[in-house]
């Protein structure tokens, strides 16, 4: 009997389909990763937002409480109304104004600050500008029952429920509350 040396060319083929399908499988991890990396980058820049659009809230308690320091002790009972407010489908009331270059660098005035908070989640979150009517808004809404869907239908509430969405290709957000397969949302809740 003679000795063999080296492979067959079965072996060959049988190493070659398993190194493939490893190569293909990173390759789609990669994709994904891609996916994942820029979706987190997007949300990281909605919950800045939000976390900045509170900021001024609390900095402007008369426009958003009935009560609050030095007058009480603590603030209390949001407002009706006010101008951090906005209604899924509609405008901020007032109308945010055409800011003029360098009006944000210093804002002096609580409409200055909204609107220039506007501006910056119109440049920060990809097609904000379109999605600005349907799917953002500033609302009060009650304790929250179900965290899955909006609360802001009756306008009643001490919790603020803002909401901030954005664009992304067809089937690239993870997110299952997500109005359609093109636009990723963040809602969060706070208690002021």
């Amino acid at each position: 009997m003679k000795k063999q040396y080296g492979f067959s060319l079965i072996e060959v083929l049988v190493t070659l389909v398993l190194v493939t399908t490893g190569i293909l499988g990173m390759i789609s991890m990669q994709g994904r990763s891609i996916q994942y990396t820029h979706d987190s980058a997007q949300r990281n820049a909605a919950v800045d937002l939000s976390n900045q659009l509170v900021e001024i809230m609390r900095a402007n308690p008369q426009l958003l409480f009935s009560n609050f320091p030095p007058a009480q002790p603590a603030s209390s009972d949001l407002l009706k109304e006010s101008i951090f407010y906005k209604k899924r489908g509609s405008n901020y009331s007032p109308a945010p104004v055409a800011l003029a270059d360098g009006d944000c660098t210093a804002p002096n005035t609580a409409i200055k600050q909204r609107d220039c908070w506007l501006e910056q989640a119109k440049s920060k979150l990809p097609n904000a500008t379109a999605l600005l009517n349907e799917h953002f808004y500033v609302c009060r809404s009650p304790s929250p029952t179900n965290t899955s869907t909006p609360n802001c239908s009756d306008d009643k509430g001490s919790i603020i429920e803002i909401q901030l969405a954005w664009n992304v290709k067809n089937g690239g957000c993870p997110d299952l509350r997500a109005p359609n397969e093109t636009t990723c949302i963040y809602r969060t809740r706070i208690e002021l």
